[in-house]
């Protein structure tokens, strides 16, 4: 009897162990798994805060699974953050999260989010009116290394004004958007190259104006990525499964958008004030989504022009522009799937 107790004790013990499933995170899995996802306290990341908000992401990837989002103030940080293991997926901008592939090549980019969306703003006491006319002027981009930079450096390569650090060119420097604002005031800077809705703000509270409108902002005229939708190789190699239940959201929110603009204003600025303890004027948000292109499209053209404009520029360490190689840093095949329903 004894012997028939102990294996009846070992055959429910491996049937319950069968019912739990196999690997956590697994299809079928009643494990709970975490995804880590980050995203900037930025308008510009408008598909993502509806995908949280209205819960696309949650839909998509099921009720066994966790949403941890972290929000980032720079692109830097978000790379820094993604290619140590710290997140898992999120929203960044092309130009940091380039530089952090060639160092590390532990992430992909898997979808786009938004195109477009930053404009040239001058102070309306710095006599500039032009591209032209920032010679010895300083203009002010949100971060070192940024794609704002990257654009900027851009223009300014297309009006040919030369970037230096006296006044026989065009100085750059770096502030935070909200500590540009005060500068141009002050006339401390003399124009800023910036993300919405803080051009559209400055012009508003009389601070300056806008120079160069978002479609005509380089690379193709405002039809760059800005916001692009990137994952981690462990990640998707352990949960190709919810890095697909991701870009399936954020196509839902891209689509939900344009379909029903006047919730949206409200959604965004509901999660924009979650994240970073303040809101926006709805209107500000209506105009800073007027200014830019949601789309999951991805150009690897212009994130290769961007790449050539940061190696120049020494954010780009050993790589030379000849040996630029970014073919592994784009892996839209989950893009196409989510597309096709698979």
């Amino acid at each position: 009897m004894r012997k028939i107790g102990i294996l009846v004790m070992a055959f429910v013990l491996v049937f319950t162990l069968a019912a739990c499933g196999g690997k956590s995170g697994g299809s079928g899995s009643k494990d709970q798994v975490t995804v880590k996802l980050g995203i900037f306290k930025n308008v510009t990341h408008a598909a993502g805060y509806i995908g949280l908000e209205k819960e696309f992401f949650q839909k998509q990837l099921g009720d066994n699974v966790k949403i941890e989002v972290q929000a980032f103030d720079n692109g830097s940080d978000f790379s820094t953050a993604i290619a140590t293991g710290q997140i898992d997926i999120g929203y960044v901008g092309p130009g940091p999260s380039t530089n952090q592939f060639l160092k590390s090549s532990n992430f992909r980019v898997i979808s786009g989010a938004d195109n477009g969306g930053a404009v040239l703003v001058a102070g309306k006491d710095s006599g500039v009116e032009t591209v032209k006319d920032l010679v010895g002027k300083t203009i002010a981009i949100p971060t070192k290394g940024s794609t704002n930079e990257i654009s900027l450096r851009l223009l300014l390569e297309q009006e040919g004004v030369p970037v230096t650090t006296d006044s026989s060119g065009a100085q750059i420097v770096a502030r935070a958007p909200s500590d540009t604002l005060v500068a141009l005031r002050q006339n401390e800077v003399h124009a800023t190259l910036i993300p919405e809705p803080w051009g559209t703000q400055i012009e508003q509270e009389g601070i300056g104006k806008v120079i160069v409108p978002w479609d005509q902002i380089p690379p193709n005229n405002g039809d760059y990525p800005l916001v692009i939708l990137v994952a981690s190789d462990k990640f998707i190699s352990e949960h190709r499964d919810l890095a697909k239940a991701i870009v399936k959201g954020n196509l839902e929110a891209i689509e939900f958008i344009g379909a029903n603009p006047d919730e949206s204003y409200e959604l965004i600025n509901k999660r924009l004030s979650d994240l970073s303890g303040k809101g926006l004027d709805v209107a500000l948000i209506k105009a800073a989504l007027s200014h830019m292109r949601l789309t999951s499209d991805v150009s690897q053209e212009a994130i290769e022009e961007m790449a050539r404009v940061s190696i120049e520029a020494g954010y780009i360490k050993d790589v030379t522009v000849d040996t630029l190689d970014l073919s592994k840093f784009l892996d839209l095949s989950i893009l196409d799937e989510a597309k096709n329903g698979k």
